[in-house]
């Protein structure tokens, strides 16, 4: 017992300070993950992307890893261990995200394909960093974590990352000043940062693995093995949580990039928000003018959506920690992904939209906070590496496919929309308009309806389907708990 004691993990000063070191590589990454959807009206009138061609740009991020690079880094996370591993990751997720930004200048060709071609390859450079960062910080938050404050600590990170995702969809298209590549830019700067806060934090990785090696503290860190992952995807309670996070993350991260340009077009919000001159910061914040203008302007609305999620995710997390029911958790979050997604598709209520973000917002909170604390139960903490990493492989083949299939399935179902945004574009540009001005001068005409909108319904009706198939899988991980053991529904002690 003297020799515990002594491990700096047991330390909670020195546990929290370590999540927050780690934490802010994820608030990085989210925040370049979810950069480009209040992006997207820029992309459309000054690049000439289509709204196919968007989703393509976003999906990107997850091809590499439908090849198996998750996998492939998790095995690498458990066989070399957190600073290796993550010191290798943080570096290819930096320099992606650099390309993406010299992109979108024309620094690697001027051409519309050019650039979607050059900013494609920073996505997928950048998702191979993300998704397996994303692995490494779950492994290293169970590494100090575990048998303490587990889900409490995952609610946190949580906290850090949705609110990069909040900063990114509520103030990056008022940080890009309608130049897209200065929001990019700012974005691939906060993850440079990140990654240096992440290198950091090594000398605690680093006197942590000396205590517990000179205190003969077991760190089950035996050899990865092949056999190791086949158990893993044969156990019934590991297959059901793994379809699980793909249908659930497939029916939430997509809608996020989307969530902008839909409020604008179904509900008639803004993109961008009034000047109020002469007013200071507490004058705005005591307008009722303001406000109406907050609530009426598509990113700001959009960016309540991971706001919500870094309240409630911690106290949910804590929840679970001290009564457990995760397995029932999950499948109330499921139920209201459901009634959010039918507020925003078929019905035209701006109230119950406005009900159906805020559900979604409790349903992105609730999930996450029961969900990864549950993988800690189920797999074995020497092999958390691979566990992890094989769910998010699974989990980014359906992330691409409704990344660009809502792109591609709204195109399909409105053509005239397509034909006029590019007729208009290029009429824009003869005149001699400048990207900005064009930029500009299409978002006027869309809020005076000389540019029709987009009809959003049947992309999002698709994210229902997922919200069903949620359900139906958590009422089998429930299930598949009470033969297996595992105790999902027990508090985070048991």
């Amino acid at each position: 017992m003297e020799q515990v004691k002594k491990l700096l993990k047991d330390s909670a000063a020195v546990r929290f300070t370590v999540l927050f070191m780690i934490s802010i590589l994820m608030f990085g990454t989210y925040w370049f993950q979810d950069g480009l959807g209040p992006l997207k009206g820029l992309f459309e009138n000054q690049l000439g992307f289509t709204s196919s061609q968007f989703g393509m740009l976003i999906s990107s991020t997850t091809w590499a890893n439908l090849a198996l690079m998750i996998i492939v880094g998790g095995m690498a996370l458990d066989r070399w261990g957190i600073r290796k591993t993550g010191m290798i990751l943080a570096v290819i997720a930096t320099i992606g995200a650099f390309v993406v930004a010299l992109g979108s200048r024309g620094m690697f060709g001027t051409s519309k394909k050019d650039m979607l071609v050059s900013m494609v390859i920073g996505r997928i450079l950048y998702g191979i960093g993300l998704e397996t960062t994303c692995v490494l910080i779950s492994r290293t938050i169970v590494k100090w974590f575990k048998g303490k404050e587990l889900a409490f600590a995952m609610g946190l990170n949580l906290l850090v990352g949705r609110l990069g995702s909040f900063c990114a969809i509520s103030f990056g298209l008022d940080i890009a000043g309608g130049n897209i590549s200065v929001a990019l830019i700012t974005a691939a700067s906060i993850i440079l940062f990140g990654t240096l806060l992440f290198l950091a934090y090594f000398i605690f990785d680093i006197k942590l693995d000396k205590q517990m090696a000179a205190g003969a503290v077991a760190s089950d860190e035996d050899q990865f093995k092949f056999s190791d992952l086949f158990k893993l995807i044969t156990d019934h309670s590991f297959i059901f949580i793994s379809l699980l996070c793909v249908a659930f993350y497939s029916a939430v991260f997509p809608f996020l990039q989307y969530a902008p340009d839909l409020l604008v077009n179904k509900f008639g919000f803004t993109f961008t928000m009034p000047a109020f001159p002469g007013m200071s910061l507490w004058e705005k914040l005591l307008s009722g003018s303001f406000w109406s203008a907050f609530f009426h302007n598509g990113p700001k609305v959009s960016g309540l959506i991971p706001l919500g999620t870094m309240v409630f995710t911690p106290i949910f997390g804590k929840f679970v920690d001290k009564k457990g029911r995760a397995a029932s958790i999950m499948i109330l979050g499921s139920v209201l992904l459901i009634y959010a997604h039918i507020t925003l598709s078929v019905l035209n209520s701006v109230f119950l939209g406005y009900t159906g973000l805020f559900a979604l917002g409790i349903a992105f909170s609730l999930v996450p906070a029961a969900m990864w604390p549950s993988v800690a139960k189920i797999v074995a903490e020497n092999r958390l590496g691979t566990a992890y990493a094989t769910m998010f492989t699974i989990q980014n083949y359906g992330l691409m496919t409704f990344y660009w299939g809502i792109g591609k399935v709204l195109d399909m179902v409105n053509p005239a929309v397509v034909n006029q945004i590019q007729t208009t574009r290029n009429e824009l540009i003869a005149q001699g308009l400048s990207l900005s001005d064009v930029s500009t001068r299409m978002e006027e005409m869309r809020m005076t309806g000389e540019i029709a909108p987009y009809n959003y319904t049947i992309p999002i009706l698709m994210l229902v389907v997922l919200g069903v198939i949620s359900i139906f899988l958590a009422l089998l991980l429930k299930r598949a708990d009470k033969r297996q053991n595992y105790g999902l529904e027990l508090p985070s002690n048991h």
